[in-house]
């Protein structure tokens, strides 16, 4: 009895395995008869050309591709309460996820203090994250006058902004960040060549 346990407790576990091994050939072999046969992976959904023309926006550094309208930063504090407050906190700090306003310390310490005022090299990076990924469970819900108003807001409240100051594609473009200078930039150029000088 006792030598018929120690038997099937040393090969339960290769069972397990060779449980696993068959099962995992039977799906491989199954798929490659599905592929085969020409059928295609039923994953997801499929997406039009027009969602993919709406997300299709990408701004840059320097602004270009920035969509027209604006907003001030009375309407971006408005706004931050309705849509940004419950994970930022209120004015942007306090809240489950990463302070955006407040920082007042440089990059140097451990950890760095990487808020809106403090690490953020363009103004126009601000607002495209905004505006592809907020609010979190809504992304890319947001208009653009609301866009370009949570950033006047966060800005304001980076002391980086006037209270009264409103913002549109010309003006944000213009906008300098204290931060600019502080990033090691690549030379697009060249970039995946090493040897380039």
């Amino acid at each position: 009895m006792t030598i018929r346990s120690t038997a099937c407790s040393i090969f339960n576990p290769m069972l397990r395995i060779y449980r696993h091994l068959l099962f995992l050939c039977l799906f491989v072999a199954n798929s490659a008869v599905a592929f085969d046969k020409g059928q295609q992976p039923t994953l997801g959904v499929a997406v039009s050309p027009a969602t993919v023309a709406a997300r299709d926006t990408m701004i840059f550094p320097d602004g270009d591709n920035l969509p027209p309208g604006a907003g001030n930063v009375a309407d971006g504090a408005k706004l931050f309460v309705q849509q940004c407050v419950l994970c930022h906190g209120p004015r942007g700090r306090g809240g489950s996820a990463q302070d955006l306003t407040g920082g007042h310390s440089d990059l140097t310490r451990d950890p760095p203090d990487q808020t809106v005022g403090t690490y953020w090299p363009f103004a126009t990076t601000l607002f495209d994250f905004i505006r592809r990924a907020m609010p979190m469970h809504i992304p890319g819900s947001l208009s653009n006058d609301d866009t370009y108003a949570l950033t006047a807001y966060l800005l304001h409240e980076s002391g980086l902004l006037a209270a009264e100051a409103s913002l549109d594609a010309e003006t944000l473009k213009a906008f300098e960040m204290p931060n600019k200078n502080g990033f090691i930039w690549i030379d697009v150029e060249n970039a995946g060549d090493f040897n380039a000088e």
